[in-house]
């Protein structure tokens, strides 16, 4: 399952970042990891609420595992570049079927990567009940104004300490 989003109209933000000190831009990501960071957790938080209103809508008994596994990772680079990427996506774990239920085939295993596709997309003996997908369009224009404010707010911070720094020289 994988759903991208881009953010365009910044590149002159981009072009300042690039002439910006290594204190901001690093190989640890500097304000830019943060403030992506902070925009990708608002929409987890989104997702997770839509997946407890898609299970709760199925009628389906959860056992919380898929909830606690969506996550907000750090990303590789996008390809044949530099940059920052974060994810939303599901952690993978395994689960045993027998464990939960009586009536489900002994020893059957399951995972949260599964269980997460089945509900966004559905397959042939259960409709899609998506949970991902409405996450980023209820909370994608929220996250790029909560992106850009924050990274706005950082750089500045980072350019008085920098500038604070070099009045001591």
């Amino acid at each position: 399952m994988k759903m991208e989003t881009s953010l365009r109209g910044l590149d002159g933000l981009l072009d300042t970042l690039r002439s910006l000190p290594p204190e901001l831009v690093s190989k640890r990501g500097g304000p830019v990891k943060l403030a992506l960071a902070k925009g990708a957790r608002l929409i987890r938080d989104q997702a997770v609420v839509n997946l407890r209103a898609a299970i709760e809508r199925g009628g389906d008994v959860s056992t919380g595992l898929l909830e606690k596994n969506v996550v907000v990772t750090r990303g590789k680079p996008p390809h044949g570049g530099k940059g920052e990427r974060y994810l939303v996506r599901v952690r993978r774990k395994a689960y045993d079927m027998q464990k939960l239920s009586k009536r489900q085939a002994a020893g059957k295993r399951v995972t949260t990567h599964k269980t997460a596709s089945l509900l966004e997309y559905g397959s042939s003996h259960q409709p899609a009940t998506p949970w991902l997908r409405p996450a980023v369009r209820q909370k994608g224009e929220q996250a790029i104004h909560v992106i850009t404010t924050d990274l706005a707010q950082r750089i500045d911070k980072t350019v008085q300490k920098l500038a604070a720094k070099n009045r001591g020289r």
